[in-house]
């Protein structure tokens, strides 16, 4: 695809006596403004290159194909009919007639679809299944947020990270030019090619005539099928007209802008971050081995600690057992990514003279990441400490799977420092996908309800006041408790699903199915003056 990156052209100065001045017998033409080299025009500054706007700008789209077409429009109906009743596997189907148009408008740009883009693209739907999975929001939203990062790398094909960082946004500039790409194509269609798509457009009409027709009749004819085809089609009144709308006009946008960007998409790897000014040996490398020092000092004390020195740390400092791992572990999360910081700001200010100076980069910043790894270490064994004492939350899990993911992080750097640094964008992205992939599949509400079960079989401490607040994920697990301990787990649980009713199979997840059949097999029995006496109901602080 050819690059748009020249810039304008200079204006070129005109032959000397051609200023106006007369020819034989022509009368004297007036100067044009301008034409005087010596006017207030040649002080102004010229333009010498192309803006990032007008570099990152890829070549004009093809025009928008058909099934380009049919696919937006099949999108916005899906999204319309299966999102108005809530996520679940709905959302999934909302995003595969996107995919197909976004392929077809790919192909007709010319664009091949490379071992990179295969990743995202199969990366990005798998992260689509998580809320058709867990019931839990907060592992659906952060797989969706996800999900968009790769579609947008899939449809980019960055690999920079400018690009990486940068895709996402693509996505506006789409939904913008999109919207005249897809008029341009329907006046397109409205004149010769009419002959082509008016055929299909009446079939279409016919065949949901017939369907809509014969399936009424067929429904009043048998119960059965009344009820099986009442649970397969989505429920649509008249008072959810306007958020049925609106999902409409949302999924006919985002299908849009993904075939739009896959047509021409912005070329975010254009853009360049020229590297800082290397500094000395001496003035780059005495702060950070200074900080080398500080982090081997610290972590001494640290390997002493797991090796068994809590009791004579505790004694020193005062704190109990609980204590001293809570202390610890946040300002251990902000150590590592801090580190982090300053080993991107060290890279870009680094001496590059020569084969020395590399050496000496790779000595100094993989000594830190070394030791960085054994904080990130000390961190999870706080908090592995802390949640034997006092129990597993959704927020220990969440940031301790981050504390695993900075430390993957840190293993691709300094995998980097040895193999080359090209991948590295696109592996950052791809781990950090792959974490929220996993996070997902394992359920971070059924590890809770999981460990702190266990925990309470193990020395009969429990927090019902907490479980109130899980989602369905956790059912399975707290479904394992006696009575009326279970009951008074499952109370919160039970009451927000008999509130939300009957849900259609579209936006209902796996762990909601699940919970209802275990709940409709042994129902919630303890009255609430019984769990309200065993604490089911108090106010407590997550932390």
């Amino acid at each position: 695809m050819s690059d748009n990156t020249g810039g304008p052209e200079q204006a070129q100065p005109e032959a000397a006596g051609n200023t106006g001045a007369t020819t034989g017998n022509s009368p004297a033409q007036p100067p044009r403004p301008g034409a005087h080299a010596g006017g207030w025009q040649a002080w102004q500054p010229q333009p010498t290159g192309p803006t990032w706007s007008t570099l990152v700008r890829s070549a004009e789209a093809a025009p928008i194909r058909t099934v380009t077409l049919v696919a937006v429009l099949a999108t916005g109906l899906a999204a319309a009919l299966l999102l108005g009743d809530g996520m679940g596997p709905g959302l999934l189907l909302v995003v595969v007639p996107a995919v197909v148009g976004a392929y077809v408008a790919a192909r007709a740009a010319g664009r091949g679809a490379r071992p990179w883009t295969l990743a995202w693209a199969i990366g990005c739907l798998a992260l689509l299944v998580i809320p058709a999975l867990r019931d839990s929001a907060w592992p659906a939203a952060l797989a969706i947020l996800a999900a968009v990062l790769l579609g947008a790398l899939a449809l980019h094909g960055s690999r920079t990270w400018p690009g990486v960082l940068l895709a996402p946004l693509g996505f506006v500039d789409s939904a913008v030019s999109g919207v005249a790409w897809l008029l341009k194509g329907l006046r397109a269609r409205g004149g010769a090619g009419k002959d082509r798509w008016l055929p299909m457009a009446k079939a279409t009409a016919v065949a949901l005539v017939l369907l809509v027709l014969f399936g009424a009749l067929f429904a009043s004819a048998d119960a059965a099928f009344a009820d099986l085809l009442g649970g397969l089609m989505p429920d649509v009144s008249v008072e959810d007209g306007p958020i049925r709308f609106m999902l409409f006009v949302l999924g006919v946008f985002l299908a849009l802008a993904a075939a739009r960007t896959a047509a021409a998409p912005l070329r975010w790897d254009r853009i360049t971050v020229s590297p800082g000014k290397p500094r000395s040996r001496v003035e780059w490398a005495l702060p950070l081995v200074v900080l080398n020092l500080l982090f081997a000092g610290f972590n001494a004390v640290q390997l002493a600690v797991l090796f068994g020195g809590y009791r004579k740390v505790l004694e020193s400092t005062g704190l109990g057992y609980a204590e001293y791992a809570r202390q610890g572990f946040w300002q251990l999360l902000w150590a590592t990514l801090l580190t982090l910081v300053v080993i991107a700001l060290a890279l870009r200010w680094a001496p590059r003279a020569g084969a020395g100076d590399r050496r000496l980069v790779r000595a100094v910043l993989g000594v830190l990441c070394v030791m960085t790894l054994v904080v990130v270490a000390s961190a999870l064994r706080r908090m592995d400490l802390y949640v034997e004492e006092y129990g597993l939350t959704r927020l220990r899990v969440s940031v301790a799977a981050m504390e695993l993911w900075l430390g993957l992080v840190i293993v691709l750097i300094m995998a980097a420092g040895l193999f080359g640094a090209r991948w590295l964008p696109r592996a950052v992205a791809g781990s950090a996908a792959a974490a929220v992939l996993v996070f997902g599949l394992m359920s971070p509400d059924g590890m809770v309800a999981e460990r702190n079960v266990a925990r309470y079989e193990a020395d009969a401490k429990i927090d019902l006041a907490y479980f109130q607040s899980l989602s369905a994920d956790a059912v399975p697990a707290l479904d394992r408790l006696p009575e009326p301990q279970r009951s008074c787990a499952l109370r919160g649980i039970n009451d927000e699903m008999s509130r939300a009713g009957d849900v259609p199979w579209y936006a209902m997840s796996l762990g909601e199915y699940r919970a209802r059949r275990i709940l409709e097999e042994r129902p919630v029995t303890a009255s609430y003056e019984v769990c309200s006496r065993l604490g089911a109901f108090g106010s407590r602080t997550e932390y």
